[in-house]
């Protein structure tokens, strides 16, 4: 029997009413984006997922770094990051993710400024 292979650190990416909608948000390239986050993802051995609304439309476009199964038992927890608009920020969230995510490694000084507290309905979950 093997030992499972180590789970890394997910992105998941907005896309509901306002993360990603270029009608709300025309400078950005909300595609490219998130072509440039999967194919980081790609290189560096994680995942990245889309979902619908994620509820704090006006700090969008909203990013959760979950951390990896390592991170989690480290006492890592999921990290909400708000206005991930820029390719300075897409940046730090592949660097963190690659470097381990939440519970391993520290994030990127600009990144933890745009740290933001998830809807209560997503706090509520984590403490199931």
């Amino acid at each position: 029997m093997r030992a499972a292979a180590p789970r890394p650190c997910p992105l998941v990416v907005c896309r509901g009413c306002c993360c990603g909608n270029p009608r709300k948000h025309p400078g950005t390239d909300h595609a490219w984006q998130l072509d440039r986050l999967r194919a980081g993802a790609a290189q560096g051995g994680f995942r990245v997922r889309t979902t619908e609304c994620l509820g704090p439309c006006d700090q969008a476009n909203v990013i959760v770094v979950q951390p990896s199964a390592a991170g989690r038992r480290a006492g890592g927890r999921a990290v909400w990051v708000g206005f991930a608009m820029d390719d300075d920020c897409t940046d730090d969230l592949l660097r963190w993710a690659q470097a381990g995510g939440p519970g391993i490694a520290e994030p990127p000084a600009p990144l933890a400024l745009q740290f933001i507290r998830p809807p209560r309905e997503a706090r509520a979950r984590a403490r199931r």
